[in-house]
């Protein structure tokens, strides 16, 4: 009997469990107490029974201890190889960055094969589905990046044909591994993204933390080929480098295309790879009823919402942004309009910038007035998209804190420092106060209000009250979805600038100067792709606060 209340009082608390913890439970329910039942249903039955499988006893006890160490372990070495030979490239001269990454990516191939034709065989794989992760944004999102990664490999290996001459065998081999890589691993994402699996856990998470370990390294390495790319762009090579694109008309098409395209095959591999994250948390989670949401429509919310004025002046921001987008790139690549192509850059951020930073502090203020109760509950996608925002902010926070820096070093010097400055302060008001009011609104509870109680004079303080609340208040709903449309809209064409390779402080910036070329070129292109990445994820971030309001 004690044990009974045990298991009774554990799942009334708390059924979003791993199902290890519940051996404790399956050893109270012995032939001994047979009038015991802990697990009224057979899915939990039986994944006792895979919980106490014998070879369980010869692992360490940590469930993610052997796949982390695993991961831990080949993105060290990874992260090294592709290191060194960015540094050292002479060093290394029988390409064993590429073929390391050569290896990986056919270990999680074969994994993926294996996962995919077995979990078909066996459709009890997954008993319960984590509802949260993998969302209609998101998984919109990866698709449009696969599509961009897969075009960028057509003009990858017609670049690599044409110059094949002074090009590697493991660098000619890698597009046509990473193309099914990417190709299997996106079909992967899209059907079993919220798959809690609960069969072979030890295989299952070694394999998703391989695939996880290739993206970092995938991401890794794009990175450090753009760098290369833009120092091309900038003429800062001595131009003596046997392996040029020639004079041929396909070979310039097929190099302008790959520099095109390449953002967006970086922004796949950190998306696929947060996704990754996620089914390896979920391994042998066990979700609760109450998990379950029920997704509706972003277009069909927009549609009948009644929302107007978001749509609106998120509609001009885009349309302003367009344009100076294609002003920027008329005009500076002519000397005698680079100034001006500056110009238009900083202006358009300087206007939209404190707009956005006073919609969020509305928002917010919009957020607190309703008192909300906060979501508690462990659940990893919740955990991970707070995790990635303030992850991903860093590289512009990073970026302009260190412009600040240099600015207080050497002075603006001119309308260009000025503005350099001004774009600096302003992201980070920005960036600051967008990140408050999305992680506050994606813990908001959807139905749960708090209701202080009046204190009295001989009490020093009362414990607020949780009061159901059936539906939102008409004005704050309207509110919040008003801005949120209006972020939402905004946030994409901030993702759309830097995503197409505007980049003027690569040039202009104070930072170049105050900490030099070398160093101010590593910060920007480790910066720039988690700035872009960042947008991104807002704009998901964002469509769940527009759908949740």
């Amino acid at each position: 009997a004690p044990c009974q209340t045990h298991v009774s009082t554990g799942r009334s608390m708390s059924t979003d469990r791993d199902a290890g913890d519940l051996e404790l439970d399956t050893v109270c329910g012995t032939p001994e107490n047979p009038t015991s039942e802990p697990l009224q249903s057979s899915d939990h039955h039986q994944t006792h029974e895979q919980e106490l499988d014998p070879v369980l006893l010869w692992v360490p006890s940590g469930r993610r201890l052997i796949s982390g160490l695993v991961g831990l372990n080949v993105v060290l070495l990874g992260t090294a190889l592709v290191i060194g030979e960015n540094f050292n490239p002479e060093g290394l001269s029988h390409q064993e960055p590429e073929v390391f990454l050569l290896v990986l990516m056919g270990i999680s191939l074969i994994w993926m094969f294996w996962y995919l034709l077995w979990a078909r065989r066996h459709p009890d794989i997954s008993p319960h589905r984590d509802h949260h992760a993998g969302g209609v944004p998101v998984i919109l999102a990866l698709l449009l990046f696969a599509a961009f990664s897969l075009l960028l490999f057509v003009f990858r290996v017609g670049y690599l044909m044409s110059t094949r001459e002074c090009k590697p065998a493991a660098t000619l081999i890698s597009p046509f591994m990473e193309a099914p890589f990417l190709t299997l691993q996106t079909y992967l994402l899209w059907a079993h993204s919220k798959d809690c699996i609960h069969r072979h856990k030890i295989i299952t998470r070694s394999g998703l933390m391989m695939i996880l370990s290739t993206d970092l390294l995938l991401w890794l390495n794009a990175v450090t080929e753009d760098n290369i790319h833009v120092e091309i762009e900038l003429g800062k090579r001595n131009g003596n480098s046997t392996c040029q694109c020639n004079a041929s008309t396909a070979c310039l098409a097929f190099r302008k295309g790959f520099e095109i395209f390449f953002p967006f095959n970086i922004e796949y591999y950190l998306m696929a790879g947060c996704l990754i994250y996620v089914m390896w948390k979920n391994v042998g989670r066990i979700t609760g009823p109450d998990h379950h949401v029920t997704e509706k429509k972003t277009l069909y919310i927009v549609c009948t919402g009644g929302i107007t004025l978001g749509l609106v002046f998120g509609g001009l921001v885009l349309a302003a942004g367009v344009t100076a987008f294609v002003l920027y790139q008329v005009y500076v690549s002519q000397p005698e309009f680079r100034l001006t192509a500056f110009f238009i850059f900083y202006g358009y951020h300087l206007v939209v910038m404190p707009i956005m930073s006073l919609c969020s502090l509305v928002g917010l203020i919009v957020q607190r007035l309703e008192s909300r109760a906060r979501e508690v509950g462990p659940n990893p996608s919740r955990r991970l998209d707070v995790v990635l925002l303030m992850a991903a902010a860093l590289g512009q926070l990073a970026l302009s804190y260190f412009s600040v820096v240099a600015a207080l070093g050497i002075g603006t010097d001119g309308p260009l420092g000025e503005l350099d400055l001004s774009y600096s302060l302003l992201s980070l008001l920005e960036l600051i106060l967008q990140n408050i009011f999305i992680i506050e609104g994606l813990h908001r509870h959807p139905h749960l209000s708090i209701k202080k109680k009046k204190k009295k004079k001989k009490q020093m303080s009362t414990p607020p009250t949780v009061q159901e609340q059936g539906a939102t208040k008409p004005w704050a709903k309207r509110v919040r979805q008003e801005i949120c449309a209006f972020l939402i809209l905004s946030n994409i064409m901030l993702w759309l600038i830097p995503a197409f390779g505007v980049h003027p402080q690569f040039e202009n910036g104070l930072g170049k100067e105050f900490f030099g070329f070398t160093t101010w070129f590593i910060m920007m292109n480790l910066g720039q792709p988690l700035s872009v990445f960042y947008r991104m994820h807002s704009v998901a971030a964002l469509t769940e606060l527009l759908i949740s309001a």
